[in-house]
């Protein structure tokens, strides 16, 4: 596991998260989220973070996804320091979504 400024929370953990409310950021590229990713997963690139973090809500947890939990970690790092709270990071990404029997959708950007 990456160690991060944000807690790792494990595919289980993140997908009830969402069913409470939480929103899933997915930061992977266009490309790769139109391939597979988590249902309900709100695409928002890591290399468009710092211009478009205002778009995510500060008074909503966020669950941040990856591929495999590298690039999310880092965006929830930037977005603590931008002032949100409640950050957590996907550990093993969309791989261990998947792999858990998690929800997956393909398409979409």
């Amino acid at each position: 596991m990456t160690q991060t400024s944000i807690p790792d929370i494990t595919p289980a953990e993140g997908h009830q998260r969402v069913q409470q409310g939480a929103l899933l950021v997915d930061v992977r590229e266009p490309n790769e989220y139109a391939e597979i990713h988590a249902e309900g997963a709100q695409l928002l690139p890591l290399s468009e973070l710092e211009s478009r973090f205002g778009e995510l809500p500060k008074d909503r947890p966020l669950v941040m996804i990856c591929r495999s939990g590298a690039r999310s970690a880092r965006a929830g790092e930037y977005l603590r320091a931008q002032g949100y709270g409640d950050v957590v990071n996907l550990a093993g990404g969309t791989l261990a979504w998947a792999d858990a029997g998690l929800p997956t959708e393909q398409g979409g950007q």
